[in-house]
Order: C-alpha cells, then structure tokens, then sequence
C-alpha cells in the first residue's frame, strides 16, 4: 500500500530517529509528504511553585524542543514538509492533524511491553480510534 501524506509522533528522545527512519523508508518509494509532531513540555505541569521561574523554563524547553526537532530533519535525509508542537492531549491533535491535512498514515512508538502498559499508553487510544492507518513501532533505546 502507498501513502502520501506520514504523520509521525516523536518526542524529544533517540528512540524518534527510528520512527524517522522507519517514516522515510516507506516515503521515500511514493514521494510522500512527511509531518512530525511532537508535545511541548508545560513547565507548569513540573511545579506550581516556581511561577517567576515558568517563562525562563518554557523557553528553555521549547528551544531544546525546536533544537531536537532540527536534529531530526537533518538526520532524515529526506524533505521533512512540516514539524507541530501541539500542546494538550497528544492523540486528539493527531486526529485534528489527521483530519485537516489529510494524513492517511501514522506512525507512534511504544516503549511499552508488558500487557499492563500496553492498555494503558496513549498508542492503543490512537490505533482504537484512528480513522486511518496508524503502524505502531516497538521502541528500545538506541
């Protein structure tokens, strides 16, 4: 089956280069489109008590987030067409991205393999309620 359009759900981890590569691989043939997404860090979520410090901290973490996202789309050596930062729950921004911009793949990365994570990370909400290809990609650290 060909794609056209790759949405792939990274984060700021080495394990997202296999996802990368993984995405290239079956772009590459068909000329797909490629779009990575990624969830910013909310500062606030680490601690409500260092309010003067959040926008130093959000900075910080957006511009090693935007450094990672660079890091990828060189290492790719493919045409990387779009990155999103989303913010909020990860799987409801890709089905908006899914939706809008005609995605007909996406690809996730599951660090989890005992059965009791397996039903409870946030893969298995996207591969149960995806209205397109979703192929999930056991992770190990690299």
């Amino acid at each position: 089956m060909s794609y056209s359009h790759i949405l792939v759900s990274v984060s700021v981890s080495p394990e997202s280069h296999q996802l990368v590569a993984k995405a290239v691989a079956i772009a590459r043939p068909n000329q797909a489109r490629i779009t990575l997404v990624t969830l910013s860090a909310d500062p606030e979520m680490y601690n409500q008590l260092a309010a003067p410090m959040l926008e130093d901290i959000r900075g910080v973490l957006q511009e090693e987030t935007q450094q990672f996202l660079g890091d990828l789309i060189a290492r790719a050596e493919y045409p990387i067409a779009q990155t999103v930062c989303a913010t909020g729950e990860l799987s409801e921004q890709i089905f908006d991205i899914c939706q809008k911009q005609k995605v007909d793949l996406v690809i996730c990365g599951n660090h989890n393999h005992s059965f009791f994570s397996r039903a409870a990370c946030c893969a298995k909400t996207i591969v149960s309620n995806s209205k397109v290809d979703v192929l999930l990609i056991p992770l190990s650290a690299v």
